[in-house]
């Protein structure tokens, strides 16, 4: 199914938790967690590697099907990335790496060339023509992201460039994963997902998000989509020290919720935020309780790392593991209130 189907029937199992009484949507806690894509951990080498590797398996596809000869040179292109894994210094690596990205740039063009011959193969049946318009598609599907690959490499290694985050490519198979990196943290692969929670611990909202926004740019998007879904503003909410400005402060007030906390203030008053010390600490006490709904969904819903490919799929990965964990919230609850 698609993201939006499951996101469609998560809202409808809020609105029934909302029925129920589980879940009245006027205290809620906000935070964000990565889920890594289901990739190798990316370098240069094993990227130009993978490049190499694709392209030869489908012009291998294309001369046992239909005859079209080609240069293999796969083993070559593994000695490399071998070679470079093994060198020492960046001096030894460097030639190293002008080979690879040569063996590269000459399996791509090869790659290319073959892909216009099979435009033009005589082929006997329907399922030839066929076979043969899908390795070609194929072929052009992997084109642009080998070159995007091709160029990256070139810059950092040969030309000693540092290239952005956003202008990076960590996977021909996954190049909707984005560099996730916070402060001196490890650097994760994959997206970030804000979620909100109410005092159930129901998942009342979830987004996958592109690239690597401040969190500080999520806060008030979150409290919009509370006033959505449950019709009205929650009364209270609780953000991590990220969300922190004042700017976001006078926004979330202003969408009519009465006390927002943040776990570190950054400057901000209490009396700012909420009406008493005494509530200030047990919101955020409460935004504390987020960090253990994170570790459910990881441990026992697998979303420490999506296995689905491409970014609709890992959506709807997301949005489906949220409406399990949900749907065992909720009849814990209910089994709970008949005990």
């Amino acid at each position: 199914m698609k993201p939006e189907t499951w996101e469609a029937i998560s809202q409808l199992l809020i609105k029934k938790a909302q029925h129920l009484g589980v879940e009245k949507g006027e205290k809620v806690r906000t935070d964000c967690m990565v889920i890594e894509s289901n990739i190798h951990h990316p370098n240069d080498s094993s990227l130009l590697g993978d490049c190499v590797r694709v392209f030869t398996r489908l012009m291998k596809r294309a001369n046992e099907k239909f005859g079209l000869r080609f240069k293999s040179r796969r083993l070559r292109a593994k000695r490399r990335v071998l070679d470079i894994s093994n060198a020492k210094s960046m001096k030894e690596r460097t030639p190293l790496y002008r080979d690879l990205l040569k063996i590269t740039k000459e399996t791509v063009n090869e790659a290319e060339q073959l892909a216009a011959q099979l435009d033009h193969v005589e082929c006997e049946t329907v399922m030839e023509a066929v076979a043969a318009q899908a390795i070609a598609a194929e072929i052009r599907h992997f084109l642009p992201l080998a070159n995007q690959v091709i160029s990256q490499t070139k810059r950092r290694v040969v030309d000693g460039e540092s290239v952005p985050a956003d202008e990076k490519i960590v996977s021909i198979f996954e190049p909707h994963t984005s560099i996730i990196s916070k402060s001196n943290r490890v650097t994760e692969y994959g997206h970030k997902v804000c979620l909100t929670t109410g005092a159930s611990a129901i998942v009342t909202d979830v987004i996958v998000e592109t690239g690597n926004p401040s969190d500080a740019t999520l806060a008030v998007k979150m409290i919009e989509r509370q006033k959505e879904i449950f019709g009205r503003a929650p009364k209270q909410a609780s953000f991590d020290g990220g969300f922190a400005t004042r700017s976001n402060l006078a926004a979330i007030k202003a969408l009519g919720v009465k006390d927002a906390a943040f776990h570190k203030r950054r400057g901000i008053e209490v009396k700012e935020m909420t009406s008493s010390d005494r509530i200030y600490k047990k919101l955020r006490n409460f935004r504390a309780g987020i960090e253990g709904v994170i570790s459910f969904l990881k441990r026992a819903f697998g979303l420490e790392r999506c296995t689905w490919r491409g970014f609709a799929s890992f959506r709807a990965y997301v949005h489906s593991s949220v409406l399990a964990c949900n749907l065992l919230v909720i009849a814990r609850h209910v089994l709970a209130a008949r005990a």
